[in-house]
């Protein structure tokens, strides 16, 4: 099957050889074109980890060029780059192609959903709560993986045609996904705003001195206490609105293959087993400049709706907004695009499960 994956990162190059390995045909492109420059030369791609081997993945200079003939197209990129790609992909797409979303964040499927509607095609797009690999990227054409992930909950907009779309991801990514009622239920699902909250704020000096650490082993039972709390707030939202979401325990235990337990418990075996992953060793991370503004903001604005308060989630936006001294708020360019303003919960369902009317 032909894959376009639209993103260079470790998310990206690691599902491209997981692809590769599995007998699809993935291409790559990368909105820069920084981040393609080997494989454009005809470099294969190395992977390491959880994925093993060298693997012929081509990529495409142009946007058009990589989705053309694609029979699913994967935007695997930070949340921050979703909203340029979104309005170069829509013109790109015609109807009955799939379009995934790894990971899902800030209702970006709904803003799509808006570019589709207003040119008149349809295209189901399956959000996912995560991403199916984990890793970090290596070199110009070599990507270490540390997980694939066992689980996946996604939801498609419209929710009409999940069935067949979730199906088709299931073909090419393996059985992996838990098909989910609503995009409500994947906009609740993602565990990574919160977890990259309490292991950024707790660990933030050595991410600005450039500190290598390990994450797993810095997990200690006072961070894993902030985001047990934290998950508490998450899952107090997702009943509110009728939901049922996967817990921090499941998801830990789902994507990195450890008993159920307390989280730092949970992190500290990854760590014994040298699973535990590295902490980032830079303040321009995407634990705070993609998941503050495109994680933790939509969870506040969403428990304002549901009338359950997420105080430790918007404390985190206030606290990393003067850390960094910027408004983390006002830099999410998406939910204003997704045309959610102004809805009430009812509303918002509707829309969730149905997406964008032509012309609306």
């Amino acid at each position: 099957m032909r894959i376009a994956i639209l993103g260079a990162g470790a998310v990206a190059l690691g599902t491209a050889a997981y692809l590769a390995r599995e007998g699809h045909s993935p291409v790559v492109w990368s909105p820069s074109g920084a981040g393609t420059r080997a494989l454009l030369s005809g470099e294969p791609l190395k992977a390491t980890g959880a994925v093993e081997g060298s693997f012929a993945v081509p990529a495409e200079a142009q946007i058009a060029t990589a989705v053309d003939g694609a029979q699913i197209v994967l935007i695997a990129l930070p949340a921050n780059g979703h909203r340029a790609v979104l309005e170069a992909l829509a013109p790109c797409l015609v109807g009955g192609q799939v379009v995934a979303i790894s990971s899902h964040a800030s209702f970006g499927a709904l803003v799509l959903s808006r570019l589709l509607a207003e040119r008149g095609v349809a295209c189901p797009v399956v959000a996912w709560s995560t991403t199916l690999t984990s890793g970090r990227r290596r070199g110009d054409a070599e990507v270490a993986v540390s997980t694939v992930r066992g689980r996946i909950d996604a939801a498609t907009v419209p929710a009409r045609d999940g069935a067949a779309a979730i199906g088709l991801c299931r073909e090419a990514f393996g059985d992996r996904f838990l098909a989910r009622d609503s995009l409500l239920a994947i906009a609740l699902s993602n565990l990574n705003p919160q977890n990259h909250m309490g292991i950024a704020l707790c660990n933030l000096t050595r991410m600005e001195k450039g500190e290598a650490w390990g994450q797993g082993e810095n997990v200690t039972p006072c961070v894993g206490r902030l985001l047990e709390a934290l998950d508490a707030e998450r899952l107090e939202i997702a009943r509110a609105f009728g939901l049922e979401t996967r817990t921090i325990f499941e998801h830990f235990s789902l994507s990195f293959h450890v008993p159920e337990g307390p989280v730092s418990e949970m992190n500290a075996q990854m760590a014994r087993e040298g699973r535990g992953g590295e902490g980032p060793r830079t303040a321009d991370s995407r634990y705070v400049l993609e998941d503050v503004p495109y994680g933790l903001v939509p969870t506040v604005r969403l428990g304002a709706l549901a009338g359950r308060p997420a105080p430790l989630h918007e404390a985190g936006v206030r606290l990393f907004s003067a850390l960094y001294g910027r408004d983390f708020e006002a830099q999410n360019d998406l939910l204003g695009a997704a045309g959610i303003e102004g809805l009430d919960a009812a509303a918002l369902g509707a829309l969730c499960r149905d997406g964008h009317a032509p012309g609306r």
